[in-house]
């Protein structure tokens, strides 16, 4: 790697270390990264997990020293989606290059018309395992499926399923994702890594930034008030990022 791709990997993985946890959205900017420095978009995609899994320890371990953890209910909710994940990693390793490009764009504009829509204001309240019920689950299946095969957008339906569904806020939201992201994530990794489809010293460096902004973003997690300004920076790199992608 040359001293521009490190810092380029160190930066962006910060920013997308933030985002991923205190709102949703940051491998919208970390898989294209890896894709323009030249990686397939298979290897890609497997490399982006490193990150991703280093950056959800980093958040977890410290959500539960401040307090917030759910771990009967978190277990509960990862389990089916683990599964998912296994699978969607598995279909993703061999999917063809302009498959995976086409699903990209795709998820990268869903994930930005979501996060531009309003979110209602809901009478949330404490999820405790006797709330959840069997949709909740196969819910939690179908995300690790589209998590494992592309990660791109996972949060926003985090936020659908969790906050919507089951109605709790999004600091409960957040402090439930990233320990089920870490679980279903380190799966498909290891699906990735047996196909050869991890580039270990790019995830590394990238896991670098977004271990940083991971826990960063874990001290300063204010639910709604921090997703308000952190999906603007999002939206406006993703957009510089999709005509990128699109045009070039």
């Amino acid at each position: 790697m040359t001293v521009p791709e490190i810092l380029a990997l160190l930066s962006i993985g910060g920013i997308a270390g933030f985002i991923n946890v205190l709102s949703a959205g940051g491998s919208m900017l970390t898989l294209p990264l890896l894709m323009f420095l030249g990686l397939p978009p298979q290897v890609a995609n497997g490399t982006n997990r490193v990150a991703i899994t280093l950056q959800s320890v980093m958040a977890v371990s410290s959500f539960h020293r401040m307090g917030h953890s759910n771990l009967v209910v978190s277990l509960h909710l990862a389990i089916p989606a683990v599964v998912g994940s296994l699978l969607g990693a598995w279909v993703a390793t061999w999917v063809a290059d302009t498959v995976f490009q086409f699903v990209l764009v795709a998820a990268m504009i869903g994930a930005s018309v979501f996060l531009l829509l309003p979110q209602p204001k809901l009478d949330t309240r404490p999820l405790t395992k006797d709330r959840l019920r069997p949709a909740i689950y196969l819910a939690m299946f179908v995300i690790g499926v589209y998590g494992g095969f592309i990660q791109v957008g996972v949060g926003v339906l985090f936020i659908v399923v969790l906050y919507h569904m089951l109605k709790i806020d999004l600091r409960q939201v957040n402090v439930l994702k990233v320990f089920i992201v870490l679980l279903f994530t380190f799966a498909a990794l290891l699906v990735f890594a047996f196909n050869g489809q991890v580039r270990w010293g790019m995830g590394l460096t990238l896991a670098v930034g977004n271990v940083v902004g991971a826990f960063v973003a874990a001290r300063v997690n204010m639910g709604e008030q921090g997703a308000k300004w952190v999906k603007w920076i999002t939206l406006t790199m993703v957009a510089a990022i999709m005509i990128r992608l699109v045009l070039f």
